[in-house]
């Protein structure tokens, strides 16, 4: 659209008003400014809009024709925006939020009860991705980030710290054996991840170096590593949020944890906008980021 909204106002004002001064006066502007509005107005659309005399002003056809699109078109913007404050108002509409799928199943879906009690208007839809998508490809709100971040055109939240742990289960150790130092882990079977390297370095040290295991049994998800270890099919390195219960029911053990480095793993939900988050995302990162506190 060439013309501008503080020209079109200004033009019907004018109408309304019956003069220059009278829509200087409604809209709280210079009657010089209301003029130049006007005059830009009629260059852009080459016609002139209002004749112009030392008593009055007076529509020609071509404004008279104008004058009507005019109005549904600012009509139709305030609209807009009503709806759109309404909306925000009354923090509705749809969130896209991709995750992990351990993170989906052990921390967002025990929350989403008392979130939606909170905010029953607000509907939520869960993507699990154990890789990174792009958010903007995936028409995604928020996702939940894990380690470093590297996109710099992405705004990050820190929701909480999740320490690193050594687990395998009762099953195993008793068909294998217990591990008597880290690098004894080498002679026993090892669960990873078979796309993300670094997944395979665990927080603990033999001859001075962190271990870098080459997992006999490998897997792209979190979830799908925590069910081989359950099975007691090996030993794995899993975050606290995904296991942390199992090892306090006795589903797994904790190996060596005198030993492991306190390593805590970032956890960020990112997402593009800044200025003009909606507010139903604002809440629900607000939401996460004060239920997982505890773990900062």
């Amino acid at each position: 659209m060439k013309s501008t909204l503080e020209e079109l106002q200004a033009f019907i004002n004018i109408v309304d008003s019956g003069s220059i001064v009278a829509a200087a006066t409604h809209l709280e502007q210079t009657t010089s400014g209301v003029s130049r509005a006007l005059q830009r107005l009629e260059s852009k659309l080459n016609v002139t809009l209002l004749e112009r005399t030392t008593r009055k002003l007076k529509l020609t056809q071509e404004g008279q024709l104008f004058l009507e699109k005019a109005r549904k078109i600012v009509h139709d913007l305030n609209e807009a925006e009503d709806a759109l404050l309404k909306s925000d108002s009354d923090t509705s509409g749809l969130i896209r939020v991709d995750s992990a799928t351990p993170f989906v199943l052990h921390v967002i879906v025990p929350l989403m009860q008392e979130f939606s009690r909170l905010y029953p208007n607000i509907e939520i839809e869960l993507n699990s991705n154990d890789q990174i998508i792009d958010l903007l490809e995936h028409k995604t709100d928020v996702a939940i980030r894990f380690g470093e971040l590297n996109d710099s055109s992405m705004h990050a939240r820190l929701l909480c710290k999740s320490r690193l742990y050594i687990v395998t289960s009762p099953e195993y150790l008793d068909r294998n054996g217990y591990p008597e130092t880290p690098g004894d882990i080498l002679n026993h079977v090892q669960i990873g991840f078979n796309k993300v390297s670094h997944l395979n370095i665990w927080p603990i040290r033999v001859n001075g170096e962190k271990l870098t295991v080459q997992p006999k049994i490998k897997a792209s998800s979190g979830e799908t590593v925590r069910q081989l270890c359950l099975r007691g099919h090996g030993i794995a390195r899993l975050s606290a949020f995904e296991v942390l219960k199992d090892i306090r029911q006795g589903m797994l053990i904790a190996l060596f944890e005198d030993q492991i480095e306190i390593y805590e793993q970032h956890i960020h939900a990112v997402y593009y906008q800044q200025e003009h988050l909606p507010k139903r995302v604002r809440l629900f990162i607000e939401f996460l980021a004060q239920k997982l506190s505890k773990f900062r």
